[in-house]
């Protein structure tokens, strides 16, 4: 086990100075914390007796109904309460079903790039992890089966496959309705476990809800969700929908690890989805959310130098950069925090050591104002790094061509969307 690239920046982001642009904190100061506040001191003075005790392995009852009517968002309309497992943050859940199903040894396909957390899990359980490559429309059915195929010419034992299909951490992506089709078609053909992943799903800008992957197959698809993204990541509340048989293992796998889940945090969340507008609570993260990613985009297409790409996410919290040919995000860092912005390097994203001009921005968490700020300081290293670059090839060619103060600098020399609405190529 090893430290990931997102806590390792946790002294740095606390500086004030910075203006981070890596960690995806909800802006929980959003919330009627004066509304919540009450909530739970009622719950503690009136049902202590249940909110301070040990509680059932698998979860709340009435908290588990309540998860089937958030599901039910997303089309998952035949869950049962019985189905749910409620966890300590999805974390926990995909740490649990990791532990039920993966030997060391066995490969778990996963999108390259990945969620940084879930390749922590599989890394602990002493998983082989096989990226299969996405694009701007998420992941790409054909490389999932080149992966499958290639697996079962090596004698593999792949074990499942890992996805986030909604608003991609970190890539900010979406995997389209045709995708969702054909994946769960390559899922029946291969007889392959799909973990689908989806703590940003209702979180969307400009559309309804997609249809979730287990909305489509009650028996192949396990869902892990969260109410980290649309109440509280404090709270610790999140679940696994499973079929029967696999939820009676993740039962015990819990038990075993924590005993059961918080009684106090579960009553609350579920006091909140009874008491409170939280339908209303989830539309006006999205606007906030809607705000700050515009602030984001407007701010790269204005600064970024050429050769910089980046995703156009249409929900969630993330960007997913690309740097100018040469330039290594990891390698950049250090100059980036003397600089007084904090981005996740690429690297972090890939079990495999890929990545290097790749960065997370997360634009959740920071004002727009901040925002701003945050890509110009960044915009400035970015270009001193290219300059740094070109003195370096002036040297090895024996030539030397001087690079204008500020070029790439100008909006008027951007280019739009490149070959999509999803990817922009800052010219």
């Amino acid at each position: 086990m090893k430290s990931s690239e997102i806590r390792a920046l946790f002294s740095v982001v606390s500086r004030p100075e910075v203006v981070s642009l890596a960690g995806g904190m909800p802006a929980v100061t959003a919330l009627p914390l004066d509304a919540v506040g009450s909530m739970i001191g009622e719950l503690v003075s009136g049902m202590g007796a249940q909110t301070l005790q040990y509680g059932s392995g698998q979860g709340d009852p009435r908290l588990r109904e309540r998860i089937c009517d958030v599901m039910a968002l997303e089309g998952i309309t035949d869950a049962s309460p019985s189905e749910v497992v409620v966890t300590v943050g999805s974390q926990q859940g995909l740490d649990l079903v990791t532990r039920v199903f993966v030997d060391p040894g066995d490969v778990v396909l996963a999108e390259g790039p990945s969620y940084v957390g879930a390749l922590g899990v599989f890394q602990a359980a002493q998983a082989r992890v096989r990226h299969v490559a996405m694009d701007e429309h998420g992941l790409i059915p054909e490389a999932l089966e080149e992966a499958l195929t290639d697996c079962r010419a090596n004698g593999d034992r792949v074990k499942f496959l890992y996805t986030v299909p909604n608003f991609h951490n970190p890539a900010g992506v979406t995997l389209s309705e045709p995708r969702r089709e054909a994946i769960m078609a390559l899922a029946e053909k291969h007889d392959l476990l799909v973990i689908e992943d989806n703590p940003y799903g209702l979180l969307g800008f400009e559309h309804e809800p997609m249809r979730a992957l287990r909305a489509r197959n009650n028996q192949r698809v396990i869902y892990l969700g969260s109410f980290s993204k649309t109440f509280s990541p404090g709270l610790r509340v999140g679940w696994v929908l499973a079929p029967l048989a696999v939820r009676e293992k993740l039962v015990l796998a819990t038990e075993a690890q924590v005993l059961c889940p918080p009684s106090l945090t579960q009553y609350a969340v579920a006091r909140y989805l009874d008491t409170q507008p939280w339908r209303e609570q989830i539309k006006l993260f999205t606007e906030l959310y809607r705000e700050r990613r515009d602030a984001a985009l407007e701010s790269l297409a204005a600064l970024m130098p050429a050769g910089t790409a980046w995703t156009r996410p249409e929900g969630g919290f993330y960007v997913w950069v690309k740097l100018p040919h040469g330039l290594d995000a990891k390698l950049m860092q250090p100059r980036a925090v003397a600089a007084h912005v904090a981005y996740v390097p690429g690297i972090g994203f890939f079990a495999d050591g890929n990545g290097r001009e790749y960065m997370r921005l997360s634009y959740c968490y920071p004002q727009p104002d901040e925002i701003r700020e945050g890509v110009r300081r960044l915009a400035r290293v970015i270009e001193a790094e290219l300059d740094l670059h070109s003195t370096f090839d002036a040297v090895d060619t024996g030539s030397f061509r001087a690079i204008p103060p500020g070029a790439g600098h100008d909006a008027e020399s951007m280019v739009g969307p490149a070959n999509s609405d999803t990817y922009e190529d800052g010219r």
